[in-house]
C-alpha cells in the first residue's frame, strides 16, 4: 500500500493512525516500504510515523550516525512528540540506541531488530559492484532467509542507489560511521523497556549480536524467529507484529 509522504521543513515522513506514537526507523538500504505490514496492523491503535532518513541528502562531510540521530531528535521535538515507542531495523536500530542514550526522556520503549551498534557486516564482502545487476540481486537476497522476499522492486531500488555516485558514496560513509560507533560500553545505561527480535539466519547482524544485546541491556527480552534473516518485520511480519503488540501492551 502506498502512503502519503508529508513534508514539514527539512523533514519528510509517513504518518498514519491515531494514538500513542510508534516511530519506525529504517536501515541503510531500507525505506519506509519495509514497514508496510507493521503500519497496516498498528495504525488502528497507534500514530505510526516513519521518518525518511536523509542518508542521501546530507553532505558527505556531515553524514554520520550522530547527524542522523540529531535529525530524528529534531523531528521529535519539532512535532512536539512525547515518549515515543521506537522500532529500529539495522542502522535504524543503531540510531534508536543513540537517541535513547542521548535523550532517554523522549523514548518510552525501544524495539531492535537486526540492529547494528555492536557488530555488523553491512557491506558483506564489499560494496555492490556498479552496473552489475546480478551481483546486487545476490546481495539483496542474502538479507533474507528466503531470497524470494528480495523482490525485483527492492533490487531495482538498491541497484539505482549504488549506481548513483553521490548515493553510493553516502552509503559507504554511513556504513563506516556505524562500524566506528560501537556501543558495547554504553548499553548498560539504557533503562527503557527493550524488545529484541532477531532472525536466526541473519547474516548481517548474526544471532550472537542479538544475544549480546540481551546480555548488555538490563531487563531486555530476546525473541528468535526461525527461517528468518536480517529484516524480520518483512520476512516474518505476522510473528513480528504479534511480539511487538504484546510488548507494547505491557508498556502502555
Amino acid at each position: 500500500m502506498n502512503y502519503t509522504i508529508h513534508k514539514k521543513g527539512k523533514y519528510s515522513y509517513i504518518q498514519e493512525g491515531k494514538g500513542p506514537v510508534l516511530l519506525l526507523l529504517h536501515g541503510l538500504f531500507g525505506s519506509t516500504g519495509n514497514f508496510t505490514a507493521l503500519i497496516d496492523d498498528f495504525k488502528s491503535d497507534y500514530t505510526v510515523i516513519t521518518p525518511i532518513l536523509p542518508i542521501f541528502e546530507l553532505p558527505p562531510k556531515k553524514l554520520s550516525v550522530h547527524s542522523l540521530t540529531a535529525h530524528i531528535e529534531g523531528f521529535i521535538l519539532e512535532n512536539k512528540l512525547k515518549k515515543v515507542h521506537v522500532v529500529g531495523n539495522s542502522l535504524g536500530g543503531h540510531l534508536g540506541l543513540l537517541l535513547t542514550l542521548s535523550q532517554p526522556n523522549l523514548v518510552k520503549t525501544l524495539t531492535l531488530t537486526g540492529s547494528s551498534g555492536l557488530f555488523e557486516n553491512a557491506l558483506g564482502d564489499g560494496f555492490p559492484r556498479r552496473q552489475n545487476y546480478e551481483f546486487v540481486r545476490e546481495v539483496c537476497a542474502r538479507t533474507f532467509h528466503d531470497p524470494k522476499v528480495a523482490t525485483k522492486e527492492l533490487v531495482d531500488e538498491v541497484y539505482e542507489t549504488v549506481n548513483t555516485p553521490r548515493k553510493g558514496l553516502n552509503i559507504i560513509i554511513a556504513a563506516k560511521s556505524a562500524m566506528r560507533t560501537n556501543l558495547e560500553h554504553e548499553l548498560h545505561k539504557i533503562m527503557v523497556p527493550t524488545l529484541l527480535i532477531w532472525g536466526r539466519e541473519d547474516q548481517i547482524t548474526p544471532l550472537f549480536v542479538g544475544e549480546d544485546f540481551k546480555e548488555k541491556i538490563s531487563g531486555s527480552e530476546l525473541h528468535i524467529l526461525d527461517n528468518c534473516g536480517h529484516a524480520p518485520m518483512m520476512e516474518k511480519p505476522k510473528y513480528f507484529n504479534e511480539l511487538l503488540a504484546i510488548f507494547l501492551k505491557k508498556n502502555p
